[in-house]
């Protein structure tokens, strides 16, 4: 292998069936570090999202600053740094839903984890932009924000 002349991509190649050098990959195959995602776009998806996708990563302390990073690259300019909704976007676009509203707390994980993937209303879609394994890392720090907003409607100091 050391001293082997590669052949060129789209070159001749005499030592395959179909004598291509650039091969399709396998039908069905899956990308090294890729998990596929059997839900599409739309309330229906996201709802059964909701009951069927579990949260893979326990909260630790590296999630939750993966998780951080990761929401402060990808969400916070629209949703603030805090959840509240009022990014920089926001001062020139409707502004997105606060992450720490009740409505907001009542989603499930798999389901917050669809909406980062799909998008919802005027939210697009951040699948192809952000890891699988980090939009998971992001619903964990989004649950971090909510959780001094869940003791305060509870009434507990």
């Amino acid at each position: 292998m050391y001293g082997s002349v590669p052949y060129d991509s789209f070159a001749p190649n005499p030592n395959t069936r179909d004598g291509k050098t650039l091969m399709a990959p396998a039908q069905g195959s899956i990308p090294r570090g890729y998990s596929p995602l059997h839900y599409g776009p739309g309330p229906q998806e996201a709802s059964r999202a909701a009951v069927d996708l579990k949260n893979p990563f326990e909260a630790s302390e590296p999630v939750l600053a993966r998780g951080k990073v990761a929401f402060n690259r990808y969400c916070s300019h629209c949703h603030g740094s805090g959840g509240l909704g009022d990014g920089l976007v926001a001062a020139r676009f409707p502004r997105p839903p606060s992450l720490l509203a009740e409505h907001a707390q009542g989603l499930a994980d798999g389901q917050l984890f669809h909406i980062i993937t799909h998008g919802q209303g005027l939210m697009p879609a951040h699948g192809s932009q952000v890891a699988q394994e980090d939009r998971w890392k992001i619903v964990h720090y989004i649950r971090s924000l909510q959780s001094p907003a869940r003791t305060a409607q509870k009434g507990t100091p």
